[in-house]
């Protein structure tokens, strides 16, 4: 959406909801088949390892933004990001639960852990979102994890899902998700309030934007890489996780 004068506030996240509207990676095939029951142990198992490295850098992109956020306020407010998914004392975090989730549908918690089976696909993904939030500037950082905003729906939609279809799966196993359907309003709800206030012309929209774009495409690119490895035409590429049914 492009517009040579200013959105309000209102338009502006209107344009940012339509960008989750169609591109959010609920929409990807390969979540089509997770939710619905269409993919084996070995797939679940793959995505499952996979998206770890994307929730173990998720600290590592928040640190970097909170190192150059400016006051006091914002620091404090972006820091319960690192607590939430690093864990405080006497209180585990989301890659600690995440870690769990991947023991409970059969992996091996250290080969995890280790990011030794990860998709070449996975790491350009997640290593490029990190870069965005550190190389680019604070607003479209922010922007950046406005996806966020639309996370609700695909956690109620995969937690329902995942429990209908797979036997080999528990409420324990997804208990990562039941926090997040707190955090992850929380979280988009400052992010957007910090976009509309500080986005204000054209220019500081657009990159508000597109932002929001490059990292819904990020998102659609880590399926993407699945999808061809353990699905369709089902090409694993040398050192990535192999499924048991695959050996």
């Amino acid at each position: 959406m492009t517009t040579d004068h200013p959105l309000s506030p209102d338009e502006l996240e209107a344009a940012l909801r339509a960008m989750g509207a169609e591109r959010y990676h609920i929409l990807h095939p390969f979540h089509r088949k997770l939710h619905s029951g269409g993919l084996n142990r070995g797939q679940v198992q793959a995505w499952a390892l996979n998206r770890y490295y994307y929730q173990c850098r998720i600290p590592a992109k928040d640190a970097t933004l909170l190192a150059r956020l400016p006051t006091t306020d914002l620091r404090r407010a972006w820091r319960s990001r690192l607590e939430d998914h690093d864990g405080v004392e006497g209180k585990i975090g989301g890659v600690e639960r995440w870690l769990k989730l991947c023991e409970g549908v059969g992996l091996d918690r250290d080969y995890v852990a280790s990011t030794e089976g990860l998709l070449p696909g996975t790491r350009f993904a997640v290593d490029a979102y990190v870069a965005l939030v550190r190389d680019r500037s604070i607003l479209e950082g922010i922007a950046s994890s406005l996806t966020e905003l639309f996370s609700p729906t695909i956690i109620a939609e995969r937690v329902s899902g995942m429990l209908r279809h797979y036997d080999f799966v528990t409420e324990e196993t997804l208990a990562y998700f039941t926090p997040r359907l707190t955090q992850a309003p929380k979280d988009s709800d400052f992010a957007l309030a910090y976009v509309r206030e500080n986005a204000r012309t054209v220019e500081e929209q657009q990159a508000a934007l597109r932002a929001l774009r490059t990292k819904c495409d990020i998102l659609w690119a880590q399926l993407d890489a699945l999808h061809f490895a353990y699905v369709e035409p089902g090409l694993i590429p040398p050192g990535a996780f192999v499924p048991d049914d695959r050996k």
